[in-house]
């Protein structure tokens, strides 16, 4: 591994073990357990420096786009926008479906797009209202679908499909790393 290969080190009281993350801008992350020797965690990141530098090779091959940072100022500004899109949303895909639901919160999420809650509550993040139309057409099915069939089945495939025949591209597309450019 050349010399000038890093990585951040972070120990966490939760960890169970050496773990290590790449991320697409190149950064390196190794998380450990608390109170692992030192020794340990060089040993671990030397075993792993091939599979570091593959990684970083596919992120170069593919190309990184630094992706958009959201502050809690953006959650702010964009929530009430958020809770209108997915009430006129949900309230449009009902005519299809016609599902009972509780309520639709906003949240300020890092890693999901949306969620149901078995109270028959609908959860979405803010940054849909950052999304193509049709994407965030599909993350609002999606959760719809889920006061039917709280699972990711055949059945439940098939209720999205219902509203959003090209939901696996979409799907595919919203994994993406930095979908949101803006």
């Amino acid at each position: 591994m050349p010399l000038n290969t890093s990585y951040t080190h972070r120990q966490s009281p939760r960890a169970k073990r050496l773990r290590l993350a790449v991320y697409h801008d190149g950064r390196v992350v190794l998380i450990s357990p608390v109170g692992i020797r030192q020794s340990l965690i060089d040993k671990f990141f030397s075993d792993k420096k091939q599979w570091v530098l593959d990684k970083l090779e596919i992120f170069k091959r593919v190309g990184y786009k630094p992706t958009r940072k959201f502050t809690r100022k953006d959650y702010r500004e964009n929530k009430d926008k958020a809770l209108a899109l997915a009430h006129e949303r949900v309230r449009f895909f009902n005519k299809t479906y016609g599902l009972p639901f509780k309520k639709i919160f906003i949240k300020n999420q890092k890693t999901r797009w949306g969620s149901c809650s078995r109270k028959g509550n609908l959860n979405f993040n803010f940054k849909i209202v950052f999304l193509p139309e049709s994407h965030r057409d599909y993350i609002i099915v999606h959760e719809m679908c889920h006061l039917l069939e709280f699972n990711h089945s055949k059945n439940f495939w098939a209720l999205v499909e219902k509203a959003i025949p090209n939901y696996l591209e979409i799907r595919k597309e919203l994994r993406k790393p930095g979908v949101l450019y803006k």
